[in-house]
């Protein structure tokens, strides 16, 4: 299947190239590093997530549990070694279904959802890293810990032995002008700096802003990894 997509669907890669020149063009204009592309893949078929591998990219975000475990063993049966990204809202009940494959898990808000990635991951032997979701515009009804919570939810879940706390992740509300995004991304990136410094987020401390609308800024005001998906997939 890999030969047949390479030809196919050429314009993976080169939406795929361009995207990757893009953000080293920003992030060598604001002076920071370039930052993981993560590849949202759900709007793509599976034909076309072979081609994306192909061209390179083996950071691939799901918010689909089933698709994480799937579709990571699909590009591993194409001779790829993929990082899968669990990206959604996880429910608790869904955990055993990404513990074995998630690379990094984006979205921890609760010490209950810590708790049970913690427990399966010791049941599995593996640690897996993970990402604070902070709901930096303290929107209701949304995921995500809110900003003053933030340092209470490290604390506690900081002694759980078989997950990773790597950094913080916000989406920041939906908003026209992706301009207004940026004082949500500058206080997430403060709280990264802070609790970074006062507790640790290891080696290779990320901080996950930006998707498809909003990496530009999310960039400019530091993140370390952005989530593109519908850009790499448009013909």
């Amino acid at each position: 299947m890999e030969n047949q997509c390479v030809s196919e669907y050429a314009y993976i890669k080169k939406n795929y190239i361009a995207l990757k020149e893009e953000l080293k063009e920003i992030a060598d204009r604001t002076g920071v590093a370039v930052p993981t592309l993560v590849c949202v893949t759900k709007s793509g078929s599976d034909e076309e997530l072979v081609a994306l591998a192909a061209a390179g990219a083996l950071d691939i975000g799901e918010n689909r549990p089933g698709e994480v475990k799937r579709r990571g063993e699909l590009l591993r049966d194409a001779g790829f070694s993929p990082n899968m990204h669990e990206i959604g809202t996880l429910q608790r009940n869904k955990i055993k279904l990404i513990i074995d494959s998630a690379s990094l898990i984006h979205s921890v808000d609760s010490v209950k959802l810590a708790y049970d990635i913690d427990r399966l991951a010791r049941a599995a032997g593996r640690t897996v890293p993970v990402l604070i979701e902070v709901n930096s515009a303290k929107e209701e009804n949304k995921s995500g810990v809110a900003p003053e919570e933030c340092e209470r939810l490290l604390t506690e879940i900081l002694p759980f032995e078989n997950i990773k706390v790597s950094g913080l992740m916000t989406m920041g509300p939906p908003l026209d002008d992706c301009e207004e995004l940026r004082k949500y991304f500058r206080l997430t990136k403060k709280m990264f700096d802070e609790l970074g410094a006062r507790y640790g987020f290891g080696d290779c401390p990320i901080l996950s802003m930006g998707m498809s609308d909003s990496y530009r800024v999310a960039i400019e005001e530091g993140s370390t990894l952005v989530r593109v998906g519908r850009k790499l997939f448009t013909k």
